[in-house]
């Protein structure tokens, strides 16, 4: 069964240096640009991550400094990259809670200030959860009944996550062949940014989900508290739940 789109959605998968959002760094990104008319284009790259790739990380993916040492670093390549998701919907596998969140960290730290927000983001992995609670390599078995060869690379489990999102398509007449049904069904709890550090109440403000503040108005604590403020901004919190949290107060002086 194929997507049916009204604009085009770009499958992507990361492996990176670790998986702290705010810290570490992409070492290989792959993307899969789906068109509403069907045509695909691939792109992969490896990535100097301008770190040491640590051991346990390169034992999960098999990338290690040696070979990203002369490959471009993300900057580099950010441009790039921004152009191919800029006008697309984005898919992935466990995309929501980790590489939206990583990615999004990469590209404001190359000063390119894509809000993601504005993309609808399908997670085929929580559509697999609720359906069958497995693996991607579990998902591809079951859905596709093929074995994922090359687990762990970006490009294989990139195409591996498209055809698991097809085959689900097929599997289960519950669910809608359209990206914001789709987008709406793998999501977890609607977050003002991708860690969620920052959720809304019932009124659809913005409350802080964490710490001595959970549940309070980010307004409230930013006008009471404004030390609080730039402990937040100097804090290793990620780079877009900074700028969540300035929009939020620049939207209150401004008002």
């Amino acid at each position: 069964m194929e997507l049916q789109l009204h604009k085009p959605i770009c499958f992507f998968d990361l492996e990176t240096t670790g998986i702290n959002v705010a810290s570490d760094r992409i070492v290989e990104i792959s993307i899969l640009k789906v068109f509403p008319n069907g045509n695909r284009e691939s792109h992969t790259w490896r990535v100097n991550p301008e770190m040491p790739i640590p051991k346990q990380a390169s034992a999960v993916h098999g990338i290690t400094d040696e070979m990203v040492a002369s490959e471009p670093t993300f900057r580099e390549l950010a441009s790039t990259v921004y152009q191919l998701l800029k006008d697309s919907d984005l898919g992935g596998f466990n995309s929501n809670r980790f590489d939206i969140p990583l990615l999004a960290e990469e590209l404001l730290r190359a000063e390119i200030d894509f809000d993601m927000k504005k993309a609808l983001s399908v997670d085929v992995q929580t559509i697999f959860h609720k359906m069958e609670k497995r693996t991607l390599e579990a998902a591809y078995k079951f859905y596709c009944d093929k074995t994922l060869e090359d687990a762990h690379s970006a490009a294989a489990d990139t195409m591996a996550t498209y055809e698991v999102l097809k085959a689900q398509l097929a599997k289960y007449p519950d669910l809608e062949n359209n990206i914001p049904f789709l987008a709406d069904f793998s999501s977890h709890r609607e977050f003002a940014d991708f860690a969620g550090f920052i959720g809304y109440d019932k009124n659809g403000e913005e409350v802080f989900n964490f710490g001595k503040h959970k549940g309070v108005l980010v307004e409230e604590v930013l006008e009471k508290e404004p030390g609080y403020f730039g402990w937040l901004l100097n804090a290793d919190f990620p780079l877009y739940t900074k700028k969540v949290l300035t929009r939020v107060k620049l939207r209150k002086f401004n008002s």
